[in-house]
């Protein structure tokens, strides 16, 4: 399955996207972190669909900040361009998640364990070394900083971040929930009907978040808050949750054994 991002003519970004796509390690280690999350966990996605929405949504976010007039850090920090940039987001997306293989646990810091190689032969041929080793360093600061209570320092690793937490249209949410379960996880999950990424009106990103059910407030409150105000990004995002038309039910009883 491709990522199936739009370059907008940035050919570093469209050389990377190839090589992912075509790379089989990579395409394993997303099955293979399904397997951990899916049959073993029985708790949602974290394979390649999940892969491919973060790191769609993670672009998006750094266009429009960008757009904003925001500057992207590894422009900032290290003179480099924002189809660096893009690159960095668009690695650290794909490989965010990886470290599942080994364990859901702490699986932010097992990302790390195995990224480093997959980042080398992602990148080889297209960035002189001190590049290159810039790039990395920011990938795997990206890859780390998405865990819940670690500040991102780069405006490349909160666009993951906030991205990660974005993945919860029709029931896929980012907090865990078991399969079948009746819990606010699950059923505020169902309540996310469409999520919208666009240019802000006082801010340079606005996410519109359409809801089936009030009870999506709670992925709002719970997961988006925490994740965007870890981020480093809530300076230039809104996040409006709206109940479209009359509320469906979710539920019809729910009993404690």
């Amino acid at each position: 399955m491709g990522l199936n991002i739009p370059t907008h003519g940035n050919a570093r970004l469209e050389e990377v996207i190839t090589r992912i796509d075509a790379s089989e390690r990579i395409s394993t280690l997303w099955a293979a972190s399904n397997v951990t999350a899916i049959d073993r966990m029985h708790i949602n996605d974290h394979g390649p669909v999940h892969i491919k929405i973060v790191t769609n949504i993670a672009i998006k976010l750094l266009r429009l900040l960008v757009a904003g007039g925001v500057e992207a850090s590894v422009v900032r920090d290290h003179k480099l361009a924002n189809e660096d940039a893009e690159v960095i987001v668009c690695v650290a997306a794909a490989l965010h998640d990886i470290g599942h293989v080994i364990h859901r646990h702490r699986h932010e810091e097992l990302s790390l364990i195995l990224a480093p190689a997959l980042i080398e032969d992602l990148l080889e041929g297209m960035y002189s070394v001190r590049e290159a080793t810039i790039l990395e360093g920011e990938i795997l600061h990206a890859i780390h900083a998405h865990r819940r209570d670690i500040q991102p320092l780069t405006i490349e690793a909160g666009a993951v971040k906030v991205a990660d937490a974005l993945d919860m249209e029709s029931g896929r949410a980012r907090i865990p929930f078991k399969a079948g379960s009746a819990s606010i996880h699950a059923v505020s999950a169902l309540a996310i009907k469409k999520v919208e990424i666009m240019s802000g009106e006082a801010k340079p990103v606005r996410i519109h978040v359409h809801m089936l059910n009030s009870a999506g407030i709670f992925q709002l409150d719970t997961l988006l808050r925490e994740k965007l105000s870890h981020s480093g990004l809530s300076p230039y995002v809104e996040v409006v949750g709206e109940v479209v038309g009359p509320e469906k039910k979710i539920i019809e009883r729910y009993e404690i054994e």
